[in-house]
């Protein structure tokens, strides 16, 4: 994001792996992956935030009655999402810049939460409406693009 080192990847870039081997190592079993989720959404558990009143009282519904996708544009900062229903702000003004923790999630201006993960920044300009349990931030590490997902409220 700094634009230090080399440039990100592209299409067509070749990587190399290593020296040429004369043969492939021997392998007597392959483990083979269990499904990483069964067909329901994932559910991730988080607490009240910091800025949880910033939003009309109908949050909690909005955020745990409806499932949630991961959008194409999530990546290591983090799990930007989608839902059909935005969280709707009761305080409209402007937040100034504050400390964020991993596992947070902030909500922009769309209303669609976006959940900081391990290269989130320090601080951030919106209101954080809740944050992620430990372990549930490992879940949403695990997302990609495209998976349900679900929140549910730890008071």
């Amino acid at each position: 994001l700094a634009r230090l080192g080399p440039p990100p990847l592209s299409a067509g870039d070749l990587l190399p792996v290593g020296g040429a081997r004369v043969s492939w190592p021997v392998v007597d079993a392959v483990p083979q992956p269990e499904p990483r989720w069964p067909d329901e959404p994932v559910v991730l558990d988080v607490v009240p935030g910091p800025r949880d009143d910033w939003f009309t009282p109908e949050w909690r519904s909005t955020l745990t009655g409806q499932d949630f996708a991961v959008s194409a544009d999530s990546d290591r900062v983090g799990v930007r999402t989608t839902a059909a229903t935005p969280l709707a702000r009761s305080v409209t003004r402007e937040l100034p810049s504050e400390g964020v923790e991993t596992g947070s999630l902030q909500v922009p201006p769309e209303g669609f939460p976006v959940l900081f993960l391990a290269d989130h920044p320090v601080t951030g300009g919106y209101p954080v409406v809740a944050v992620l349990t430990p372990r549930s931030v490992d879940r949403a590490a695990q997302l990609r693009p495209g998976d349900p997902l679900r929140f549910r409220i730890l008071d």
